[in-house]
């Protein structure tokens, strides 16, 4: 590299700054004032200032209706599948573009869903593990339901069907719609608390969510008793009479449609062979820790009073409707926080409390969610500052479009603690309903997110947690 100023750089060197005298240091000051000027001949090789940078959100995709969720094949093709409630999926394929036509399209085999707000559609989606073999990806959707109801006068109002299907064969953009396989089918009996969350576990088994029923204080025909008499109801509670309330685990590859894992914790004793945990009210998003311990994180939305975010174990049972959150629940009056209530069960199993609780927006004391949607531990290496630690979100805070993101860092079984996501253009809220969130195999997170309540219009929108410059 050749300076404009060499030889004074030169001198400057040889100079002993003892400044003895002062024709010395009067020179040296010359020197410096002359070298305050000097340039390098190579504009190629100067260095620019690095850009101020920040946490903040960066549009992926636009125009899809209601986005509840993202995900990555287990191949290299780079590309993300969106979950859109409506009833397709899409993929943004390696370049980050939208493609124009869905992957695949169940919206003709669900019940229909009203445009104004809905917990029903298209609500999940897993790839086999080995997909990019076999080619197998599986759906959790709501389809119409079956004649009769869960008593005298009462209909269904859905199924939960989780079902296979297999790549086209010529196109790996589309689905074979012809290859439905149907898997699990469970009747709901109302409209709402659907779960929806369908993953691969590290284990290779499929777990799935599925909500109480629907309604309120899980109490309603369709909700059984339980051994709790204080509270009527009981889906969450219950793992004899059905599949309401739990996180299901089964094994897709052992028999046809699927078999139950050995190690399943009501596999030889009380309760449904699927059950892997239960007392869940809507765990309506879950995941799995890409690191770690490869912790199941389960966001289950509570009534009137408390969120929760829990931390799930095989066999645990998680309180509803005995708790909401930690506090002891009253279905008569939920509103009410009774006085005390059991800590085990009539299995001897102990209610699990949650790892984050955030109070409900219409809990009497204050609060700042309608209902909380549970997301990912960021594994990426965009944001280190975030490494190993949970973001999730606030649908909204008064069903209006301000949803928010919070991060928490784990701390065992809890409490863990939380704070808001400090993003750069969004100092407040975001200005959507968060509906989802997205984990690509990188580890980085993505959002979901709409500006209208339920699956309508197209302004659904995915965004990706990112550094960005200022």
């Amino acid at each position: 590299m050749k300076w404009k100023c060499e030889e004074e750089i030169i001198f400057l060197k040889s100079i002993k700054f003892s400044f003895n005298g002062i024709k010395q240091f009067v020179a040296l000051l010359l020197l410096l004032s002359t070298l305050s000027g000097c340039d390098n001949d190579d504009d190629s090789t100067r260095r620019e200032p690095e850009p101020e940078m920040a946490m903040d959100l960066l549009l992926v995709a636009e125009g899809m209706i209601s986005p509840v969720g993202l995900t990555e094949a287990p191949n290299d093709s780079g590309w993300l599948y969106v979950i859109d409630q409506a009833g397709m999926v899409w993929i943004i394929d390696e370049n980050g573009d939208l493609m124009e036509e869905a992957f695949l399209d169940v919206s003709d085999r669900m019940v229909s869903l009203n445009t104004n707000y809905d917990e029903r559609g298209l609500l999940g989606l897993a790839f086999h593990p080995s997909y990019d073999s076999n080619g197998k990806l599986y759906v959790y959707y709501t389809a119409p339901p079956n004649a009769g109801g869960p008593a005298e006068g009462e209909s269904w109002n859905n199924i939960s069907r989780i079902s296979e299907f297999t790549i086209s064969a010529t196109d790996p953009s589309m689905v074979n719609i012809g290859s439905e396989k149907i898997i699990l089918e469970v009747n709901q009996p109302q409209g709402n608390h659907e779960g929806g969350t369908i993953a691969f576990g590290i284990d290779g088994y499929l777990y799935i969510s599925i909500g109480d029923g629907g309604n309120s204080n899980d109490v309603a025909p369709g909700h059984v008793e339980d051994w709790y008499e204080v509270n009527a109801g009981g889906n969450g509670q219950d793992i004899e009479a059905n599949l309401l309330g739990d996180i299901l685990r089964i094994d897709i590859d052992g028999g046809s449609p699927y078999t139950i894992p050995t190690d399943n914790p009501f596999v030889g004793q009380t309760g449904l062979d699927e059950i892997y945990a239960y007392g869940f009210r809507n765990p309506f998003r879950f995941s799995f820790d890409m690191g770690g311990s490869n912790s199941l994180i389960v966001g289950d939305a509570g009534q009137n009073l408390y969120e929760e975010i829990n931390l799930v174990q095989k066999g645990g049972n998680y309180g509803w409707n005995v708790k909401e959150g930690t506090i002891c629940f009253d279905a008569s009056n939920n509103e009410n926080i009774l006085d005390s209530c059991p800590d085990v069960d009539v299995h001897g199993n102990e209610l699990v409390d949650p790892v984050i609780e955030i109070a409900n927006a219409s809990n009497p004391g204050g609060g700042i969610t309608v209902t909380i949607i549970g997301g990912n531990v960021y594994r990426g290496s965009e944001i280190p500052e975030l490494n190993g630690r949970y973001i999730f979100g606030s649908f909204s805070s008064d069903f209006e479009p301000k949803g928010e993101l919070f991060v928490a860092t784990p701390s065992g079984t809890g409490p863990w603690s939380y704070e808001s996501l400090n993003l750069e253009s969004y100092p407040d809220n975001l200005g959507y309903f968060v509906k989802g969130f997205g984990q690509d195999m990188n580890g980085e997170v993505y959002v979901t997110v709409s500006s209208t309540l339920g699956p309508d219009g197209t302004t659904g929108k995915i965004f990706k947690i990112a550094m960005v410059e200022q």
